[in-house]
C-alpha cells in the first residue's frame, strides 16, 4: 500500500511540476525572414534552413534568470538580406532588427527598436549548428545576432522600469568585448567608421552621460503611453517632456548612438500622437521643435504634427502583462 501511495503522490508531482514548467516560455518571439535577390552561387535551399536554424535559435534559447509568460514574449523581428556571396557559403548582409512592446490597456503596440546593421559578413555551412557562449566567440553569425537579442532585452526592460535593462546591456557589451579580440569584421569597435555601430550603441546604454536617454524612455513609455487609457492629457505631457529631453541629449552630445534609435523607433509614432486635433496647439509646437532639432534632415516630415487627423488606435488592450 505504501509503495502505491508512494507512486501516486510521484505522479501527482511531476504532473504539478509539468504544469508549472509549461506556464513559463522564452524570452523572445522574433520572427526571422531571409532575403537572397540576387542569389547567384548558394543553394537557395541553405537559406531556408537558415532561417529556421536562427528562429530555432532566438526563441529557443535561453537569455535571461526571467520567468516570461507566453503573452509576456518580447516580440521583435531579424530581417536579413543578403547583398554579396563571396563563395558559396560566405556572405555578407544587411540585417534590420525590429522589436516592439504592447501599450497598457490597449491593441497598440509600440516600436522600440528600429536599426539596420549593413554589410556583415558571415560564413555559415547548412545543418552546422549556431554556437553562441556568451563567454566567448563562436562565429559571427551568433554573436551579431546574441548581441542584438541582449540589446532588444535592454531597451525593453528599460521601458518597464527605470534603468531595468542594465544587465542586458551589460550581456551585449561582454559580447563585444569577445568580438573584438576574435573577429576582424566591423562594427565590434570605437574605431569603425559607423558611429551607431554595436560598440558605440551598448558603450552609450551603460555611460552615465547618457542616463537621461534611458530616463526618458521609462517615462515616455510607462508614464506616457501606457497612461493614455486613464488620462490622455497627462500621458502625452509624459512622453512631450521626455522628447524634450532627447532634445537636451542631442544638443549636449550630437554624436551620441542612442538618439538615432530614438528617432528611428519612435519619429512615425510621435507624429500620429501629435498630429491629433485634440492636442493644444503650444504642445504640437513644442513636439515639432522638439524633433525637428532631434533630425533636423527630416523637418518636412514633421509638418504633419500640424495638419495631420489623428492617427493612433482609440483607447491605446495589454498585449503582455507589463514587468514592472
Amino acid at each position: 500500500m505504501m509503495n502505491k501511495i508512494s507512486y501516486l503522490l510521484i505522479i501527482c508531482c511531476l504532473l504539478i511540476l509539468g504544469s508549472r514548467m509549461t506556464t513559463y516560455a522564452q524570452e523572445m518571439n522574433a520572427q526571422v525572414i531571409i532575403q537572397t535577390p540576387k542569389l547567384q552561387v548558394a543553394d537557395p535551399k541553405l537559406f531556408k534552413t537558415l532561417e529556421t536554424e536562427l528562429r530555432n535559435f532566438v526563441n529557443e534559447s535561453r537569455w535571461t534568470n526571467e520567468n516570461f509568460q507566453v503573452e509576456e514574449r518580447v516580440e521583435c523581428s531579424f530581417l536579413i538580406s543578403i547583398i554579396e556571396e563571396v563563395s558559396q557559403n560566405t556572405f555578407i548582409a544587411n540585417i534590420t532588427v525590429q522589436s516592439n512592446r504592447p501599450v497598457y490597456n490597449s491593441n497598440y503596440n509600440s516600436m522600440v527598436l528600429n536599426h539596420q546593421d549593413k554589410n556583415i559578413k558571415f560564413s555559415y555551412f547548412e545543418y552546422e549548428p549556431l554556437e553562441f557562449n556568451e563567454n566567448g566567440f563562436e562565429s559571427e553569425l551568433t554573436s551579431v545576432i546574441g548581441y542584438y537579442v541582449y540589446l532588444i532585452l535592454g531597451l525593453d526592460f528599460d521601458t518597464f522600469s527605470s534603468m531595468g535593462g542594465n544587465p542586458y546591456y551589460q550581456k551585449a557589451q561582454q559580447v563585444v568585448s569577445y568580438a573584438q579580440s576574435s573577429s576582424s569584421e566591423k562594427g565590434w569597435t570605437p574605431l569603425d567608421y559607423n558611429r551607431v555601430n554595436r560598440y558605440w550603441i551598448v558603450e552609450n546604454m551603460l555611460n552615465s552621460k547618457f542616463a537621461p536617454m534611458r530616463q526618458a524612455a521609462y517615462s515616455y513609455h510607462r508614464e506616457g503611453l501606457d497612461m493614455m487609457y486613464n488620462d490622455t492629457k497627462s500621458a502625452r505631457t509624459k512622453v512631450l517632456n521626455a522628447m524634450v529631453t532627447v532634445q537636451n541629449m542631442q544638443k549636449a552630445q550630437s554624436n551620441s548612438a542612442v538618439v538615432p534609435l530614438f528617432v528611428n523607433a519612435k519619429n512615425q509614432e510621435i507624429i500620429s500622437i501629435f498630429s491629433d486635433k485634440e492636442v493644444a496647439f503650444p504642445d504640437k509646437t513644442k513636439a515639432y521643435n522638439a524633433m525637428i532639432a532631434i533630425d533636423p534632415a527630416s523637418i518636412q516630415k514633421y509638418q504633419k504634427i500640424n495638419t495631420n487627423p489623428n492617427n493612433l488606435p482609440g483607447g491605446i488592450t495589454l498585449g503582455r502583462g507589463g514587468r514592472k
